[in-house]
């Protein structure tokens, strides 16, 4: 692993999601205040069914493209060209039979699935971007196998202020004509940002192939593509299916708690569009270094390097469950000023807090399964994804009758501790590890909740807001960056053992 260009790289990921998601975090109040949580109710609701099309579209080729292009890197230009050429004509394939089929069996999804006709018209703009969103994550997946961050973070931040742009100008046309016009002008701004920034992509995908070595020859390149990505594809295809069945019957079986239908819209906004945005926010970093770990991870399996396997995905569990415990522990100390602060929604906090005790789950949930893609063993994840998604369905249909939104949280923190649970352990397994109990969780959960405390403790009486959130955070930031620092410091001897096994 060339560690300049790895940590170059996810920095520069870090800081690109740092942006879109403080950007996106804005943007979403901006959005409550202009449609009211009925109106992202609505929206998360039509976003549920666009994963589950865009899965159609796309899923495992992205992928597919990073693994064999990290694989073949020392081929030369026409090798990854090929692979390239392949992997889009695919895409763009998949993608516009998806795209005809949502945009013909709009009316019927509205009706039937969201329970909402007012969804028709968004559902019929959003199908118009499946062919460029795959696209882009054909050459998303090539730069990230080149160890080159720059251009799609360039990519996703161009798109970002795209939507940003038309979606303000496309709701000032909206005003007064309801619910269904809003959710129609935003995802028109999805659909002409998902177009500009594949246009985007693709330019910077001719400058750079341009710098390969010429040369170079590859066959069998649209097996392996359908090798690698039709598991993930299946595994996705039914995954995000039953995600998105479990997304569109959760209002449904709130509104017999309720009695209002749009009480129960109101409430799945508040998780799905307002409460989760802020908990996946600070894992900018995990993300981005389970992005940047496939290529690495792929390239040491296949070379047979399984000592740098092993040291990765070891510094990569500790690293992630550290911080994932730490930001936990804030959110459930400051859950409830951080949410008025940002939405002036106490419903948002109590969720907040709620959910705080699953970041740590939800966080490992998700570097563990971009290695586990890397090691080839997308087949467990298939498995497990699976099975959660069955019994949250299930539970879904037969809890939240009887016990509304407190049932629903109960369900999504059992859910997410379990499913992160396997993904844990197969990974483990697969890298011949142990979990470092102490270290890597009981010793993290003790300083952060003691810093958490003291820190509550100090200013939880200030007045001023933002004032008591700021020393409160900071004081309790402060406390566990000395433990982490001063913990790393010691393992660097260890980590030069691992070296020499």
């Amino acid at each position: 692993m060339k560690i300049k260009v790895f940590i170059k790289n996810t920095v520069t990921l870090v800081m690109t999601s740092l942006i879109l998601r403080s950007i996106g975090i804005i943007f979403r109040i901006y959005l409550s205040n202009k449609i009211g949580s009925e109106g992202i109710g609505l929206y998360q609701l039509i976003f549920s069914v666009y994963m589950l099309v865009a899965t159609f579209a796309s899923t495992g080729i992205s992928t597919a493209v990073t693994r064999l292009v990290a694989e073949n890197a020392e081929s030369g230009r026409s090798a990854t060209q090929i692979i390239m050429k392949k992997a889009v004509m695919l895409t763009v394939i998949v993608g516009g039979i998806t795209a005809v089929f949502t945009h013909a069996f709009a009316p019927f999804i509205a009706k039937y699935w969201i329970k909402d006709l007012a969804a028709v018209e968004a559902l019929q703009i959003l199908s118009f971007s499946l062919v460029f969103m795959g696209i882009s994550s054909c050459i998303r997946g090539y730069f990230i196998a080149r160890r080159k961050a720059t251009q799609p973070s360039a990519a996703q931040l161009f798109e970002q202020l795209v939507r940003m742009l038309v979606i303000v100008f496309a709701l000032k046309s909206s005003v007064g004509k309801g619910v269904a016009a809003a959710a129609a002008a935003v995802l028109f701004g999805d659909t002409v940002a998902e177009t500009a920034s594949c246009a985007l992509s693709v330019i910077l995908y001719v400058f750079d192939s341009r710098k390969l070595k010429k040369g170079g020859e590859i066959g069998g390149v649209s097996k392996e593509i359908l090798r690698i990505s039709l598991p993930l594809a299946g595994a996705g295809y039914i995954s995000t299916a039953l995600h998105t069945a479990e997304n569109l019957l959760v209002p449904t079986r709130l509104t017999l708690f309720y009695g209002l239908r749009e009480r129960g819209l109101e409430l799945y906004g508040a998780i799905r569009g307002m409460a989760m945005p802020i908990l996946f926010f600070p894992a900018s970093f995990l993300t981005s270094l389970s992005t940047m770990l496939i290529p690495e991870v792929s390239e040491s399996a296949a070379t047979g390097d399984m000592c740098t396997v092993k040291r990765t995905v070891g510094t990569s569990l500790k690293t992630t469950l550290n911080l994932s415990i730490f930001v936990g522990s804030v959110f459930l100390l400051w859950g409830d000023d951080l949410a008025f602060f940002i939405y002036k929604d106490r419903d948002v906090g109590h969720i907040i807090r709620v959910l705080s005790v699953i970041v740590p789950f939800m966080y490992m949930e998700s570097v563990a399964a971009g290695i586990l893609k890397g090691l080839d063993r997308q087949m467990s994840m298939f498995g497990y994804n699976l099975f959660d998604s069955s019994i949250r369905i299930a539970a879904v249909f037969l809890v939240l009758p009887r016990f509304g939104i407190d049932g629903y949280l109960g369900i999504m923190i059992v859910s997410n501790c379990l499913t992160s649970s396997l993904c844990c352990r197969k990974l483990l397994q697969t890298a011949e590890l142990k979990l470092d109990l102490k270290n890597w969780v009981l010793s993290p959960v003790f300083v952060s909740m003691s810093g958490g405390i003291l820190s509550h403790f100090l200013f939880a009486k200030i007045d001023v807001l933002l004032l008591r959130l700021i020393s409160g955070v900071l004081l309790q930031a402060a406390i566990f960056a000395v433990y982490f620092v001063k913990k790393e410091s010691k393992s660097v001897r260890i980590i030069r053992k691992c070296r020499g096994c």
